[in-house]
């Protein structure tokens, strides 16, 4: 439905904010039993529980003592599950402490096996700590675990039963190849700071120690993931995905396809959770944070997204606040307006025109008086509902992507539109007083909302 099809002043107070699907409200019960404890990490523990949800890698950049293993933990402990695994990484780790030992009755047969069961290639989550400093024997193994989900134990490809890795990592890899092929298996990429606020330390020393309780089950994801698979990109989304490929290139950044392919992935999954069978622009809100290469890259991509996604959304909304058709009546008119002006003054004084040149000219002038007035008052009635409208924004955000922390962000873009339209109208008033000398009947609006 679209944002203006409903009068939401018009519903009963209930029915302002919609009842979430039973995984939504379970994705709140997470969200608010972890930001209860890790505090100022809000918007990364959504991203967390989408990348969970997706089966996607995460990797998380920063200083010891941010809690990083910790919220790795935490995430793990929603699913109750006993399969977790987890490991401090050094140059000097070998293989059979992440992959486990190696069978000495196989051994004996000639066969080189690993026994698994409590290792890496038998967990469901998994945290890395300090993954870039692992050597090449554990490099090698990680990278089909990271991307495929097979474990080459010996001869056999053994499957994993791994859902969600997060790796930590206190500094970034080196220029080293097969550090740069580990590092692009890691699509949901953050930064990870200390603790800014007063308050926010005072709440932490009195924080329970006590774990998570069990919130979802395997089969949540596993439905997900499922209904993930049939979600439908429409053209216009691929178009958008383009679009930001192209800006990046032009700034000099590249993205892998597998990298492009696997942020359509995870659209796909927030559409999947808020039931939809079609991914929107609201599924795409945190696509910036798996485009960066380093920490520094963030805001460059940040502005190229929240310029394509403003156009996007500008567009979307098209039948509620046509912008571009209105703004291209103002230009058309402003372009004839001092034509239009002359020609009510050389009336006013008398001044002899040929009789083509007049007809001309009061044919043109009836049809400014008529388009610069129906122009307006369509425009000055849209922006007053629109206004309306703002007033409930925060339900119909949330509506469209429950996931988003700083929901104010994006009523402020639905401020923008406003605004836009509202210099429309100023541009139609002022041309119409120039020409005619007075105001646009039934245009009164004010600007001071």
């Amino acid at each position: 439905m679209s944002l203006f099809s409903l009068r939401c002043d018009d519903l009963p107070a209930e029915m302002h904010t919609p009842t979430p699907t039973p995984i939504l409200r379970k994705m709140d019960q997470a969200i608010e039993l972890l930001e209860r404890r890790f505090l100022e990490r809000s918007e990364l523990i959504r991203l967390l529980l989408l990348g969970m949800m997706s089966g996607e890698n995460v990797l998380l950049i920063g200083p010891p003592g941010t809690a990083k293993s910790q919220l790795a933990r935490g995430i793990s402990q929603l699913f109750g599950s006993e399969h977790w695994f987890e490991y401090l990484l050094t140059r000097f780790t070998t293989p059979d402490e992440i992959f486990g030992p190696v069978s000495l009755q196989q051994l004996k047969q000639d066969q080189y096996v690993r026994k698994t069961s409590g290792y890496l290639p038998g967990a469901q989550f998994v945290f890395l700590d300090e993954i870039f400093k692992a050597n090449s024997a554990i490099l090698n193994s990680l990278l089909s675990i990271l991307n495929e989900r097979i474990y080459f134990n010996g001869r056999e490809k053994q499957p994993v039963p791994l859902q969600f890795l997060i790796a930590a990592s206190n500094e970034l890899p080196e220029d080293d190849e097969q550090l740069s092929a580990l590092y692009d298996r890691f699509l949901i990429r953050y930064e990870v700071g200390y603790l800014q606020h007063a308050a926010s330390y005072e709440k932490m020393l009195t924080m329970p120690n006590t774990a998570m309780p069990v919130v979802f089950s395997l089969y949540d994801v596993r439905d997900i993931q499922e209904a993930a698979a049939d979600v439908k990109i429409p053209g216009a989304l691929v178009y958008f995905l383009f679009s930001i490929k192209q800006g990046l290139e032009e700034k000099e950044y590249r993205l892998s396809d597998r990298r492009l392919k696997k942020i359509a992935t995870i659209w796909k999954t927030s559409a999947a959770l808020h039931g939809r069978e079609e991914v929107t622009i609201w599924d795409t809100v945190y696509t910036p944070h798996m485009m960066w290469d380093v920490p520094e890259d963030l805001p460059v991509m940040r502005e190229l997204y929240e310029k394509q996604f403003t156009e996007m959304l500008k567009a979307e909304l098209e039948d509620e606040l046509p912008l571009r058709h209105y703004s291209q009546i103002a230009d058309k008119w402003k372009e004839k307006e001092s034509e239009l002006h002359a020609f009510q003054f050389k009336k006013e004084v008398g001044a002899k025109l040929g009789k083509e040149a007049m007809e001309k000219s009061r044919t043109l002038l009836e049809a400014s008086r008529e388009q610069l007035t129906q122009t307006a008052q369509e425009l000055r009635n849209r922006l007053q509902e629109w206004q309306k409208r703002e007033k409930d924004l925060h339900a119909f955000i949330l509506e469209k992507n429950r996931l988003i922390h700083n929901v104010e962000k994006y009523t402020v873009k639905f401020a923008y539109l406003r605004i836009e339209g509202e210099r429309i109208l100023q541009q139609l008033q002022r041309t119409y007083r120039t020409i005619f000398d007075q105001d646009i009947p039934g245009t009164d609006y004010d600007y001071t909302l």
